[in-house]
């Protein structure tokens, strides 16, 4: 164990207060906070209350001030328009306060909504950086939503303005944006004022006269807005994720903690930093801005801790082939690359041997991190041997903003263990409890949770939303909060993520994880990906169900494999497993963050009526793979 790590994560388990008052001191305050935190404040409490700040300015202005303006702040790399644009930190600032005042403008003030539907162009991130300059909550929808789930967010949010793209780009299509919007626009009951729409040439759209703007010409016309004095405990931005309800529920960040926890994890986890004047190491989270890593580690903290960041328009593969991020990170000298699992099996699956790697110079790339779902110890040995670089996992959610475990390049915490989403960061105490809230046994797996209260960065309620932030995540547990993922911690003190709690499967009165299954199906030599679900049994209760996608080029027989699987899974977790059926399908169902559908796979399994998360990539997957899914 790395002994800097350790003497880091004590001194914040001994005085946590004092801990992230040191902290705050990389961020500049307009008006110095009165605490550092209180528990009388919202659910489980605030941070930095009476403190006030700008997290643009501290984004931006505040680099240029110490003589930075000149640093490359984004590197825009777009395979789908084979251009790349750079803007130093000046430039951007300057951008981001036109489009700000364009804003202010339109009467966009602090506190009012802006609803952001974007895909992944500088505009997007000038957009939300904008937002935060005039204390305005911004809301990005992730490009290309469905009129339907943009309407239910724009009546939750209410959005005074919105911010949308003329059409967004995939490998072969234009995807048409203003349709959508007008859709939504159609159906939501709360009418914005204004929209500003950013034209892109494969697509320009009709503007609808006394409404819709140019979002370039107002930024062009527009006067410089000055940054604007926000409470710590403001919001800064309110991200949707699909509730259980069917309605979508609003995660909240504040200001204060959000941009204390932020600046402090990029030099501590990622080893990044910002060189003497216009110099900086580069590092490229390759996600979407619609998602919590997009807004954590592509915009908000690489520009809080002044380092160069890259923005990725295109795919893992098919743009034009699976060798596409070896080019983006020898192209621009990228430190650190910080994906999705599921970006690693497609390219492993179009090229298992990794020929690609060798066409591109990745002598500047140090470390992989991975976080978005568990990294099966497969995949993550395959990339480890195939780089030669650490390869890290870190575990997140997008309510806590930032990662609750990982690993911690800048205190020399490196070690490569496959599985394992690494030690807990500073500001986070996690156990394994079982279902009355007791504390499991290291090495047991049980619900994981987090001693309250939350660091600074993690969402202090839901929009709106105070009581239903308690039952969702604070009532199971007293006194903790509730992750939803099911796990354990180790005699070593990682932390191992197994699935979320529903995928803990009651196999004749053994509690299985599925998650430990997958890691069995996905080491067999011919798998790309898989997914381990439940399905009803009338004699065990529960019997696993898997299905796999094999590589590229396999062409044994479908039958040959399964009995494979099957013997593999008996053999390294025994008949107690009572796994007997393995399917081969050509696709997973997922989310367009690369999360698999399990529990709509299960429902399809067990003849309910599945629940479709309007976040899916492609819905024609799940037509395809239910006629084997049927019970």
């Amino acid at each position: 164990m790395s002994s800097e790590y350790q003497a880091r994560y004590d001194s914040w388990h001994r005085a946590p207060e004092a801990y992230w008052d040191e902290a705050a001191r990389r961020i500049d305050w307009i008006t110095p906070y009165e605490k550092v935190f209180d528990p009388a404040q919202g659910p489980f409490g605030r941070w930095f209350p009476g403190g006030t700040l700008n997290t643009a300015a501290n984004c931006l202005d505040r680099h240029i001030a110490a003589g930075a303006g000149e640093r490359v702040a984004l590197i825009w790399d777009s395979a789908m328009e084979g251009r790349i644009a750079r803007y130093t930190y000046r430039a951007l600032r300057d951008r981001v306060a036109k489009l700000a005042g364009a804003l202010a403008a339109r009467g966009v003030a602090k506190g009012d909504r802006v609803v952001i539907y974007m895909p992944m162009v500088p505009e997007a991130a000038i957009a939300m950086l904008a937002c935060a300059r005039l204390g305005a909550i911004h809301s990005v929808v992730f490009g290309g939503f469905a009129a339907p789930e943009l309407a239910s967010r724009i009546d939750s949010a209410e959005p005074k303005l919105v911010i949308a793209a003329s059409c967004g780009l995939e490998p072969g299509r234009v995807v048409p944006y203003k349709p959508i919007l007008d859709a939504a626009l159609e159906r939501a009951a709360h009418k914005p004022r204004a929209c500003l729409i950013f034209q892109r040439e494969a697509l320009r759209a009709d503007l609808v006269p006394g409404r819709d703007e140019d979002y370039l010409d107002a930024e062009a016309a527009a006067v410089p807005h000055d940054p604007v004095p926000v409470a710590a405990t403001d919001p800064l931005y309110v991200l949707y994720t699909s509730g259980t309800t069917g309605r979508p529920k609003g995660i909240v960040r504040d200001n204060g903690g959000h941009a204390v926890a932020l600046a402090a994890t990029i030099p501590m986890m990622y080893d990044v930093h910002p060189g003497p004047g216009s110099a900086s190491e580069v590092m490229w989270t390759a996600s979407d801005v619609g998602w919590v890593v997009g807004h954590t580690y592509i915009v908000y903290a690489p520009l809080l801790a002044g380092v160069t960041t890259v923005m990725y328009e295109g795919k893992p593969v098919g743009t034009p082939d699976a060798g596409a991020f070896w080019r983006v990170c020898a192209q621009h000298g990228v430190k650190t690359l910080f994906t999705a699992p599921t970006a690693l099996r497609a390219i492993k699956q179009q090229d298992p041997e990794g020929a690609l790697t060798r066409q591109h110079d990745l002598s500047k790339l140090e470390a992989l991190f991975l976080a978005g779902e568990r990294c099966d110890p497969p995949t993550a040995e395959w990339i480890a041997a195939l780089l030669g670089r650490p390869v890290i996992d870190n575990w997140w959610q997008t309510e806590t903003g930032w990662p609750i475990s990982a690993r911690f390049r800048g205190l020399g915490l490196t070690a490569f263990k496959p599985g394992s989403g690494g030690r807990p960061c500073p500001g986070y105490e996690v156990r394994a409890l079982n279902p009355e809230g007791g504390l499991m046994p290291s090495g047991e797996v049980g619900a994981l949770a987090i001693r309250l209260p939350l660091p600074p960065g993690c969402a202090p309620t839901l929009w709106h939303d105070d009581e239903g932030y308690r039952r969702a995540y604070l009532e199971t547990f007293p006194g903790w909060y509730r992750t939803g993922d099911a796990g354990m911690v180790d005699e070593d003190g990682d932390i191992w993520v197994m699935g979320r709690t529903d995928d803990i499967i009651n196999v004749a009165g053994h509690r299985l994880s599925t998650g430990a299954m997958e890691e069995v199906l996905a080491a067999h030599p011919d798998v790309a990906e898989c997914a381990v679900i439940g399905r009803h049994d009338a004699v065990k209760g529960e019997v696993p169900l898997g299905l796999v996608v094999l590589k590229s080029g396999v062409a044994r027989a479908d039958a040959e494999i399964a009995a494979e699987l099957v013997a593999l899974v008996r053999e390294r977790i025994g008949p107690v497993a009572a796994f007997k059926d393995a399917l081969v399908v050509q696709r997973l169902p997922k989310t367009r963050s690369g999360k698999i559908l399990r529990a709509t796979m299960k429902q399809m399994a067990n003849g309910a009526q599945p629940v479709i998360p309007p976040t899916i990539e492609d819905a024609a997957v799940l037509d395809q793979i239910a006629p084997l899914l049927s019970p």
